[in-house]
């Protein structure tokens, strides 16, 4: 079953991306490194509730 997730930039902390996962093929946190357009640059962005 695929959840919807939303992913935040780990330096400014706002919530910039929404996406779906696996929750069965990857239980823990997502960190991914995306674009950020409030601190414009590539950041680490994590998992948020």
């Amino acid at each position: 079953m695929r959840t919807r997730i939303t992913l935040a930039c780990s330096e400014c902390k706002q919530r910039n991306y929404d996406t779906m996962k696996e929750k069965k093929n990857t239980p823990d946190r997502l960190e991914l490194n995306k674009y950020c357009r409030f601190c414009k640059k590539h950041t680490l962005h994590r998992e948020t509730k």
